[in-house]
């Protein structure tokens, strides 16, 4: 920033005891933009300063009866103490200009007599000086303020950060409760539709929920990706969808005692269940596996005759689940799991991936524990409104209009208890339910 210029009619005062002295410093100072006031003593300079608060340079002479310049230039620093002090002073009066400089505040000194062109020199620096200082102060004010003010905004606008971020933080929860429940309604969506084939098929019984929960639980086990996880849950829940389509007869055959026509239309089914999902992009993966999960690992499945690893994994793990599952359901012995899993093992690098059979094991024996009869429990008739956790259903459940809602032998839990409640308000059966005690 350039030094700020002079401005016009700034005051000087001088004081000085001789008159002649006075005089002198008016005519060499008559042409320069000042307003001159002049004093003949340090008490009638200090009056003088009372009248005239905002002067800006003073310049006293050091000897001078009554009160010394460095007395004067002290007392005065309380009445103008923005202005700048300078003294005269005599050659021999050095130790007075250092007092005047140390005790009075003066910044510096003139020697008398003096040069004309050098003390109007020096005058015009002090004026130059004092203006600078002005400035300065009063920008010091101007970031002060603008400081304080930086500071209530700052506070400000802490606050309203605070706010959207309350804001935002109860919004991103009131949307992570939305995405739960729109997820949780999907999900049940998806189980709705596993339903449907039940509806035409008796003998399906729970047959998709227990592949889908063993399949997800092998995938879990597996440490396989969140997404990955998913589609193989959606995928176990629908892989029989395409068989919707099916004729009565050839929906309650058996593979092996279908004829050419019936295995040509029953290969369809894998195909048709994939396209049935493929309109819907977040079903799309999930569409893949139900395609494959009857190719075989050797290769003679069906429908692309894919073989080991090209078999995508998440169609290895239902395929697996599914055959557990189908074995079972032909067996109402004591050690049916035990029976079911030595019909996996014999196919284990024919129809089935061996490296999965471990994770088959674990899941299958903790998925059915109670899916052989007790003999060491009695069959018992309740209201669904008597229903307790860790009862054991003794007969499958069915809705009014025939809907299975839970398979023989499944353990009854908080869950499905509230939702053997909410299906009887719905489409409420016409008798009760069966439940195994233990005697």
């Amino acid at each position: 920033m350039e030094p700020a210029k002079p401005e016009a009619q700034e005051k000087i005062l001088f004081v000085d005891d001789e008159e002649n002295i006075l005089n002198s410093l008016r005519r060499l100072l008559m042409d320069e933009p000042y307003e001159l006031l002049t004093a003949n003593s340090g008490r009638e300079g200090l009056e003088t300063l009372k009248r005239n608060p905002d002067v800006g340079l003073i310049v006293s002479d050091q000897r001078m009866p009554e009160m010394s310049g460095v007395e004067f230039l002290m007392q005065s620093r309380e009445l103008a103490p923005d202005a700048l002090r300078m003294v005269l002073t005599g050659y021999a009066d050095i130790n007075a200009a250092v007092d005047a400089i140390n005790k009075g505040g003066a910044y510096r000194y003139a020697a008398k007599p003096w040069k004309d062109d050098e003390l109007i020199q020096i005058i015009r620096e002090g004026v130059t000086r004092h203006a600078l200082q002005l400035e300065n102060k009063r920008l010091t004010g101007v970031v002060r303020q603008k400081n304080e003010e930086l500071k209530k905004w700052n506070a400000e606008l802490e606050y309203l950060v605070q706010q959207q971020t309350v804001d935002i933080q109860n919004r991103n929860k009131s949307l992570a409760a939305l995405n739960d429940r729109l997820k949780r309604n999907f999900l049940d969506t998806i189980l709705s539709f596993s339903q449907l084939l039940e509806l035409r098929d008796k003998t399906a019984r729970t047959h998709s929920r227990n592949v889908a929960e063993v399949s997800k639980n092998m995938a879990r086990a597996m440490m396989l990706p969140a997404e990955e996880i998913e589609a193989v849950a959606i995928a176990s829940l629908l892989h029989d969808i395409g068989k919707i389509g099916f004729s009565d007869s050839l929906l309650t055959q058996d593979y092996a005692s279908m004829g050419p026509d019936g295995r040509s239309e029953y290969a369809l089914h894998p195909v048709r269940g994939q396209m049935a999902l493929d309109a819907i992009e977040d079903l799309r993966m999930a569409g893949v596996l139900i395609r494959h999960h009857h190719e075989s690992y050797d290769g003679t499945g069906f429908p692309d005759k894919l073989k080991e690893q090209d078999i995508p994994l998440g169609a290895r793990i239902i395929s697996i689940a599914d055959f557990f599952d189908n074995s079972l359901g032909r067996l109402q012995v004591r050690n049916a799991v035990d029976i079911a899993l030595a019909a996996v093992r014999k196919e284990l690098r024919k129809k089935l991936d061996p490296d999965l059979y471990p994770f088959l094991e674990v899941q299958v024996r903790e998925t059915y524990p109670n899916v052989a009869p007790q003999t060491d429990a009695i069959e018992l008739e309740l209201n669904y409104r008597d229903l307790r956790e860790g009862m054991v259903l003794a007969k499958e459940v069915r809705s009014g209009t025939g809907l299975l809602l839970l398979g023989r032998g499944v353990g009854l839990t908080s869950k499905n208890i509230q939702a053997i409640n909410r299906y009887f308000q719905i489409d409420p059966p016409r008798g009760n339910i069966y439940v195994l005690v233990r005697r």
